[in-house]
This record gives structure tokens, C-alpha cells and sequence, in this order.
């Protein structure tokens, strides 16, 4: 058990059947009336972010939310599959599930699986996926001075946009959180 007084950021808990995970708090003490907590929680499962406050006394249980590390295999259809490194088993994981950074996640890549009492909810990207430029307008003498960028085409067939001096066949570094050009890959 839980109570509000004692939440910090990152602490999961149930709630009317949700499992919310705190994203901010405060504890408010006003010159009249009891003391609050005023906290931001978002619902591990839909993604939902809300604004509430709670009495300090107030419990909770405690929810366990379980990232496994998994490797990403292969994709059939709208169904993804995920193999555990230790036991090999596999898991097939619907799209629906995944975020807007998988787009950048290619075959045999680490990835973490997060589910609640067994039951799989989202699939954490790298932070960051080196890739390799598959397709990209050609890149001209003295491009480098300006700030313009290109759609370039990458091996996960997904498409951003780069400089104007990256070329086809360069390997860069993707932020998978924003989808932005970060650097050349070393």
C-alpha cells in the first residue's frame, strides 16, 4: 500500500481499476484548511495524462509494472513479434500497441516490453537508432551553410527529414522520441 503523501515521480499505483503512474507532485500546505497533495498521473495503460489532487491519508496499491528486454524479430501483418534472449519464447504484439518510435526500430533491435500483470501494454523504443539513409535528393557543394533539410528515406522505410549534405548510403542517428536528425553515425 500507497498513501498520496508518499508519492514521487515515476511511482505506480492502482486507482478505480487503473494503473496510473505519477509524472509530477506537490504538496501543497495552504494557510487555511488541510494539506494536499496536487498531483499530474497518467494512465500507464491508454496514455491518458489528468491533474488531481488527494488527501495525504489516502492509500493506494502498489502496482508493479514489468519492462522485460526483448528483441524485436519480425513483423507479420499488423502482429509484431518480440523473443525473450533468456527462455527464446516468442511474443506476437498487435501494432496498435506501439508507439510512434518503433518506426524506427529495425529486426534484431533490444527493445523493453512493459505489461501489467501479464498483460503487455507498449514497447519502449532505444532512445536513439542509428540507421542508414536508403533514399535522399543528392547533396551539392556549399549545402552546409543553411539550415534546410531534405526527406530522406531510411532502412525502417520511414521517412525525415535530414540536411541538406547527408547523402544516400549515410548512417545517422534518429531520436526516436521526436523522430529528428540528430548527428552522423561514428
Amino acid at each position: 500500500m500507497v498513501t498520496a503523501g508518499d508519492f514521487r515521480n515515476g511511482m505506480t499505483f492502482e486507482m478505480d481499476g487503473n494503473v496510473l503512474q505519477v509524472v509530477e507532485f506537490q504538496h501543497v500546505k495552504p494557510g487555511k484548511g488541510a494539506a494536499f497533495v496536487r498531483a499530474k498521473v497518467k494512465n500507464v495503460i491508454n496514455g491518458t495524462v489528468v491533474e488531481r489532487t488527494f488527501n495525504p491519508s489516502e492509500k493506494f496499491e502498489s502496482a508493479f509494472v514489468e519492462r522485460r528486454e526483448m528483441q524485436y524479430s519480425y513483423q507479420d501483418g499488423d502482429l509484431y513479434y518480440f523473443m525473450d534472449a533468456e527462455t527464446y519464447e516468442q511474443i506476437p504484439i498487435d501494432k496498435s500497441i506501439l508507439t510512434d518510435g518503433f518506426r524506427f526500430v529495425k529486426e534484431n533491435t533490444e527493445v523493453k516490453v512493459l505489461s501489467y500483470k501479464g498483460n503487455v501494454f507498449g514497447v519502449e523504443a532505444p532512445n536513439f537508432a542509428e540507421l542508414t539513409v536508403t533514399e535522399t535528393a543528392p547533396g551539392f557543394k556549399g549545402d552546409t551553410a543553411t539550415n534546410t533539410t531534405k526527406p530522406a528515406l531510411l532502412e525502417t522505410n520511414t521517412e525525415i527529414k535530414v540536411p541538406l549534405f547527408i547523402e544516400t548510403g549515410d548512417r545517422i542517428r534518429v531520436d526516436t522520441r521526436t523522430g529528428e536528425y540528430m548527428e552522423r553515425a561514428k
